[in-house]
């Protein structure tokens, strides 16, 4: 009710500012790995929305790091250094560290990091970074370099180290050794299965009050259908709209019988969150 002493309008109540997000009433799921979903949830409440973090990934060690330590150890043979998650740069600075090597012997190896989170990262850490893609996928980083240095043909006889998880896509690896360079892939983390995910809590959620789904990378995706232990999780998902942070991640959706509604044209948890509401304000 207007004041009448006052020609100004009374403030909005909290309940009706928050009504007016264009994710009020809806429930989110988020499918990343719970020690990275923080950023996201928040984003997503923002925008007024519940979220129920639900991770079908897990962030683990590999089973070995002999590999990674055995490159690590012999940094002065690469020309280059990609990242291609932030995973990646937390568990190579953490074996870097235990190596007793210290940040300023990357000093001599140029750095690409696949996106501007992973540069931050990077940066935080007092590591330079000498590209960033303008699409953060494989293909992009490919691009990026080839730009980099003057073309394709410059990447000949380039000494690359790459270090990722145990399973990735081979992409990247293939096109830069294609065009002459030597790539090292080197498994710095997995991605597992949480432990504790309870199926039945999961499928009654799915089936019930969930609206939307988000999935941050094709493991979360692949890790959900090894739950259910399904090619097709069509009817599981029935009803529940499809968001993907990116192309890549939205054709593994697809591969599993999914029809994606969400897919943002930059591939960041912000974009994505952005993209939901978007979809909702419509």
């Amino acid at each position: 009710m207007a004041n009448p002493l006052s020609d100004e309008p009374e403030p909005e109540s909290l309940s009706e500012v928050q009504e007016a997000k264009p994710l009020a009433g809806r429930t989110v799921v988020v499918t990343r790995a719970a020690a990275q979903a923080a950023e996201f949830v928040k984003e997503l409440e923002e925008y007024g929305a519940k979220v129920i973090v639900c991770p079908t990934i897990e962030i683990a060690e590999p089973e070995s790091y002999e590999r990674l330590d055995e490159a690590i150890d012999h940094l002065y043979g690469y020309d280059w250094l990609i990242f291609t998650s932030a995973n990646a740069i937390e568990f190579f600075l953490h074996r870097l560290k235990h190596r007793g090597i210290k940040v300023e012997d990357l000093d001599a190896i140029k750095v690409c990091a696949i996106g501007q989170a992973s540069a931050d990262k990077l940066r935080d850490a007092h590591v330079h970074v000498d590209v960033i893609p303008a699409h953060a996928k494989a293909e992009g980083v490919f691009a990026a370099l080839s730009e980099f240095l003057g073309g394709t043909e410059q990447l000949q006889g380039l000494d690359i180290l790459l270090p990722r998880a145990a399973v990735g896509r081979d992409y990247l690896p293939k096109a830069l050794e294609d065009a002459g360079a030597r790539v090292d892939v080197v498994t710095a983390y997995c991605t597992v299965v949480p432990e504790d995910l309870d199926r039945g809590r999961l499928s009654a959620m799915l089936a019930g009050s969930a609206d939307c789904i988000a999935f941050t990378s094709s493991s979360t995706v692949k890790n959900l259908a090894l739950l259910f232990d399904t090619h097709d999780l069509s009817k599981i998902l029935s009803g529940v709209t499809i968001a993907c942070i990116g192309d890549i991640t939205a054709t593994t959706a697809a591969e599993y019988g999914l029809k994606v509604d969400v897919m943002p044209s930059t591939s960041t948890t912000a974009a994505l969150a952005e993209a939901i509401a978007d979809h909702y304000s419509k």
